[in-house]
């Protein structure tokens, strides 16, 4: 899977973004759309980090789905 993947089926993601970064709310969620930068932008907003760290996070998380 590829991240183009996911942003075409980002409905079905939704949850599981949302149980790992439980601070996104609904709204967060719409927004982001599936897309990398904005799911990383939300989580350095959410949880106080550095854009590296919150794009690591994202990177990590996405290579644990496949």
């Amino acid at each position: 899977m590829n991240w183009n993947q996911m942003e075409g089926n980002w409905e079905q993601f939704k949850g599981k973004v949302q149980t790992q970064w439980g601070k996104l709310t609904d709204n967060d969620l719409d927004i982001i759309k599936g897309s990398r930068k904005q799911l990383s932008g939300k989580i350095q907003e959410r949880y106080g980090k550095a854009q590296e760290e919150a794009e690591r996070e994202v990177d990590d998380w996405f290579n644990r789905l496949h």
